[in-house]
């Protein structure tokens, strides 16, 4: 397939067609932007976490233990580097116990993928009124503080093996 060689309608209804597929798979759960699905799938599915309902109020996944898990993601690209997480709203209500950041590449490659203590956050974040909430960079002096669990390698690792999981998960189904 040449993209290059494409229409702009037929680009668009292409990205439409697999943003579809990817729902029907269970992968996206929305028709939305697929880097924040992608990432709460992904999270939930390499850590045996629980996906919350979509209504859930300041969290996306839950743990066997009960832990609430806010799952934030960033794609960083050559136009733009940025790594800072959308908007985390209603800190103080501790609606959470863990933030997951996930940074992707262009290629969706897990290029960072941290697991943040809700007590450290606020730490790291700057709270803009503009927004009503709390922004944070997964970069820096946060990367390295010992409180932080880094979740690259579980991650990457769950992906390389997708094709084997796909296929155990087919089979306990059929």
């Amino acid at each position: 397939m040449n993209l290059a060689s494409m229409e702009i309608k037929d680009l668009l209804k292409l990205q439409s067609d697999v943003i579809d597929e990817l729902k029907n798979r269970g992968i996206l759960r929305t028709k939305n932007n697929p880097t924040g699905d992608y990432a709460e799938w992904l999270v939930a599915s390499a850590l045996s976490m629980k996906l919350a309902k979509n209504s859930s109020a300041g969290h996306d996944a839950e743990t066997d233990a009960g832990k609430k898990i806010q799952i934030k993601a960033r794609r960083v690209t050559a136009d733009n580097k940025s790594r800072q997480l959308g908007v985390i709203r209603n800190l103080d209500k501790n609606d959470f116990d863990e933030l997951v950041a996930v940074i992707f590449n262009e290629s969706y490659e897990v290029v960072e993928a941290v697991s943040i203590p809700h007590s450290v956050i606020r730490e790291y974040s700057s709270f803009r009124q503009h927004v009503n909430g709390h922004i944070l960079h997964i970069r820096g002096a946060l990367l390295s503080d010992s409180r932080i669990r880094n979740l690259r390698t579980e991650l990457s690792d769950y992906i390389n093996d997708l094709p084997l999981h796909i296929e155990s998960a087919m089979r306990e189904d059929g």
